[in-house]
C-alpha cells in the first residue's frame, strides 16, 4: 500500500519534480557563468544587471522547454528524438535570451549589457546539465529495469540484432511487468557477432542456435527477422523447432506498424504454417476481372475455405455476393464481417439452405441469376462418413449434382467445385463420394454451356476438422497428443492458397478440367505433432506424451493427387496442373445416380458401398460390415 501511495505521488508530481530540478539546473549554470566574470568586473555594478538577466534567462529557458513539449515526454524510455528535442530547446532559449537581454538591459536601465562570455557560458552550461540529468536518468533506469530479477522470470533469446531486434531488446528490458530476461542475442552477421546490442551480447550464426540455447538455459526464444525471405525465417524457424524453447515472432509488418510503447503486445507464436517444408505459394489473381463486377454464389459459405472465397472474392470487386450455408452461425459470422467492411460497395445476401434441398436452389438461383458459383459445401470428416455413408452421397454427390443442375439451367457461367487429394484411389467413403462429384463435374461439362472445373487440393491448416486444432487442444490440456500411425504423411496447404487456387482455376477453367497444385513435399503428421509440442514450449515425448492409436476406417498412410491414368497437363502457372479428363458416358453416370438416389433417400448403406465400389474401380474393397464397425468406433 505504502509503494503503490509512493508511486501515485511521484506520477502526479512527476512533472513538478522535473521543472524545479531544470530550474536548479539552469541557475546553476547562470551562476556559475557569472562567477568565471567575477575576477574581471567590478560585481557591484552588475549586481542588477545580473538578478535581472536571471529572471529574463530561466523564464526563456522555462517558456522554450514547454514549447518542444520537454515535459510531456517519459524520460525513462526517452530516445535520440527526445535528446534532440532538449538540445534545440536549449539553443532556441539561449537565441531568445542574448536577443531580449541585448535590448532591453541595456543604459539607462543597466549600467551595461551583460558580458558576452555569460551569454555563452550559461547557455552552454544550462544545456549540458538539462541534457545530462535526462540521459543520466534514462541510463539509471535501464540499468535498474535490467537488473531486476523477478520469481518465474523467462529467459530470452533474441535471433535478429538489427533495428527490429534492438527495438524488441529495449522493450523487454524496460517491461515494468518484468517477464522476460533477455540473456543472448543471434544474428548471421559475422560483423555483428561477438559486440554488444542494449547490454546483451550478440552470438552467431543460426546454426548455433541449440548450443546457445543450452548454455544460457533458454526458455522463449523471439524470430526478430521480420525483413528476412521466407526460406531464411523457415531454415530458422526450422533449427528454433528442434529446441524445447517456446518460439515466437515479431509480425512482418512490424517495421511499418510498431509502437514504441507496445512492441511485447505485437510478439506472436510462431504457427505450422510459418514452418512448412516449402515455399509458401502466392499464386497472383491479378485485378480477377472476370470477377469483378458479377454475380458470384459461394456455397458452404461459412466454411474455412467458403468464408475466405467469399473474402477475396469480396476484395477483387464481385457486383454481388451470395453466401448460402446450411450452419446459420458460421453463416452469419461471415455475414457481419463483410458487412462491415463492404457495407456501401457490396451488395451481400445470406441464404440459410441445403444443397440437398434442389427446390431451394431453384428458388435461389432463379432470385439472384448467379453467373459464377464456387461449390465448396461437403461433408468432409473421413471416420464419420465411414459410419453413415448415406449422408456423405446425399451431401456430397446429390448436393453437387443439384448445385450443378441450378448452375446449367439458370445460365451460370463457370462453375468451380472444391474436391480433395482423397478422391484419388479413395480408401474411404468420403473420397469415393468426391471422385463421383468430379466425375458429374466432367460429365456435365460436355452436355452444357456452363463451364465446369473442379480443384483437387490436400488438407488445409486451420481448416475445421483439420488435425492442427485437435493437437493444439490436445497439448493445452497436457496431452497425450494422438497419432494415428509414426509413419502417416499429409500434403498441406494454407488456407489462402488454397483458395488463392479456386479462384485462379476459376479463371483457367474451359470446361471439365481437374486442377491439382504442385504442393511440394509431403509432411509426416508425427513430425508435426512433435513441432506443436515444441512451439508450445514443451518437448515431446517428457512434457507431452505423444500416443499412436492406429489408422481410422478409411484411412491411407499417405495421398496421392493424381490417379495413373489421368497423366498430368502443364498450365501457364508452373504451380498449377490439370489433370487429364477420363472418359465416361454421361448418360451412363447419370442413369446411375438415378439409382442410387433411390438407396440414399432409403439409407441403404451397405447398398450404397456397393455402388460407390462399382461406380469407382479404384474404390478399394471393403468389407460390407466395415459400416457398422466404424460406427462403433467413430
Amino acid at each position: 500500500m505504502k509503494t503503490s501511495n509512493t508511486s501515485r505521488f511521484k506520477s502526479r508530481y512527476r512533472k513538478l519534480f522535473l521543472m524545479l530540478a531544470d530550474l536548479s539546473l539552469i541557475s546553476a549554470g547562470y551562476l556559475v557563468a557569472w562567477l568565471v566574470m567575477m575576477r574581471r568586473i567590478p560585481l557591484g555594478e552588475y549586481i542588477g544587471m545580473m538578478a535581472l538577466g536571471y529572471v529574463c534567462f530561466a523564464a526563456v529557458f522555462f517558456v522554450s522547454f514547454l514549447a518542444f513539449g520537454m515535459y510531456g515526454s517519459l524520460w525513462r524510455y526517452a530516445e535520440a528524438y527526445e535528446f534532440i528535442k532538449c538540445l534545440l530547446a536549449s539553443i532556441c532559449a539561449a537565441a531568445v535570451f542574448v536577443a531580449v537581454t541585448w535590448v532591453w538591459l541595456v543604459p539607462p536601465f543597466t549600467p551595461a549589457r551583460i558580458p558576452v562570455t555569460v551569454y555563452f557560458l550559461s547557455a552552454i552550461l544550462a544545456g549540458i546539465g538539462t541534457l545530462f540529468m535526462r540521459m543520466g536518468y534514462r541510463a539509471y533506469r535501464a540499468t535498474r529495469l535490467g537488473s531486476k530479477t523477478v520469481s518465474g522470470v523467462k529467459r530470452v533469446m533474441v535471433v535478429g540484432a538489427g533495428e527490429t531486434g534492438n527495438a524488441v531488446i529495449q522493450d523487454l528490458q524496460r517491461d515494468p511487468s518484468q517477464r522476460y530476461n533477455v540473456v543472448c542475442a543471434v544474428d548471421d552477421d559475422p560483423q555483428k557477432q561477438g559486440r554488444m546490442i542494449q547490454r546483451v551480447k550478440i552470438h552467431g550464426p543460426a546454426k548455433n542456435i541449440p548450443h546457445w540455447v543450452d548454455l544460457y538455459a533458454v526458455d522463449i526464444i523471439i524470430l526478430a527477422i521480420p525483413s528476412a525471405t521466407n526460406s531464411a525465417k523457415r531454415r530458422i524457424s526450422g533449427i528454433c523447432a528442434k529446441t524445447k524453447c517456446q518460439l515466437k515472432k515479431v509480425p512482418d509488418l512490424f517495421e511499418f506498424v510498431t509502437d514504441a510503447y507496445s512492441i511485447v503486445s505485437q510478439i506472436q507464436d510462431v504457427s505450422v504454417e510459418d514452418l512448412l517444408g516449402r515455399e509458401v505459394i502466392n499464386i497472383n489473381t491479378g485485378e480477377s476481372t472476370y470477377i469483378s463486377g458479377k454475380t458470384v454464389l459461394v456455397t458452404g459459405a461459412g466454411g474455412s475455405i467458403g468464408s475466405e472465397l467469399c473474402r477475396q472474392i469480396s476484395a477483387h470487386g464481385a457486383k454481388r455476393l451470395i453466401m448460402l450455408d446450411i450452419y446459420e452461425n458460421n453463416l452469419y459470422d461471415i455475414q457481419q464481417e463483410l458487412l462491415r467492411k463492404y457495407r456501401d460497395r457490396l451488395s451481400l445476401h445470406a441464404e440459410v439452405a441445403s444443397v440437398r434441398d434442389k427446390a431451394k436452389l431453384d428458388l435461389i438461383f432463379e432470385r439472384y441469376k448467379p453467373q459464377i458459383v464456387y461449390h465448396a459445401a461437403a461433408h468432409k470428416h473421413v471416420p464419420l462418413m465411414e459410419s453413415a455413408p448415406e449422408e456423405a452421397v446425399k451431401n456430397n454427390i446429390f448436393g453437387t449434382f443439384n448445385t450443378a443442375r441450378c448452375a446449367e439451367k439458370h445460365g451460370a457461367e463457370r462453375f468451380v467445385m472444391i474436391s480433395t487429394d482423397k478422391a484419388v484411389n479413395p480408401a474411404n467413403v468420403m473420397g469415393a463420394t468426391k471422385r463421383v462429384c468430379e466425375m458429374i463435374i466432367q460429365s456435365m461439362a460436355k452436355t452444357g454451356k456452363t463451364e465446369f472445373a473442379a480443384v483437387r487440393f490436400g488438407n488445409v491448416l486451420g481448416s475445421n476438422g483439420s488435425v492442427i486444432p485437435l493437437f493444439k487442444a490436445q497439448i493445452a490440456s497436457g496431452g497425450p497428443v494422438t497419432v494415428t500411425h509414426p509413419e502417416i504423411i499429409r500434403y498441406f496447404m494454407t488456407i489462402p492458397e488454397a483458395v488463392n487456387l479456386v479462384l485462379t482455376a476459376g479463371e483457367m477453367a474451359k470446361g471439365g478440367e481437374i486442377f491439382v497444385l504442385d504442393m511440394g513435399e509431403p509432411i509426416k503428421i508425427l513430425d508435426l505433432a512433435e513441432t506443436l509440442i515444441r512451439l508450445s514450449g514443451y518437448e515431446p515425448y517428457k512434457g507431452i506424451e505423444i500416443k499412436f492409436t492406429g489408422l481410422r476406417p478409411g484411412e491411407k498412410l499417405f495421398e496421392e493427387l493424381l490417379m495413373d491414368e489421368e497423366g498430368i497437363q502443364k498450365t501457364a502457372n508452373k504451380k498449377i496442373y490439370i489433370g487429364k479428363p477420363i472418359d465416361i458416358s454421361p448418360e451412363y453416370l447419370f442413369e446411375f445416380l438415378n439409382q442410387m438416389k433411390i438407396m440414399a433417400d432409403g439409407n441403404d448403406m451397405i447398398g450404397l458401398v456397393q455402388s460407390l465400389r462399382e461406380l469407382v474401380p479404384s474404390y478399394e474393397e471393403r468389407d460390407e460390415n466395415d459400416c457398422i464397425a466404424a460406427s462403433n468406433e467413430s
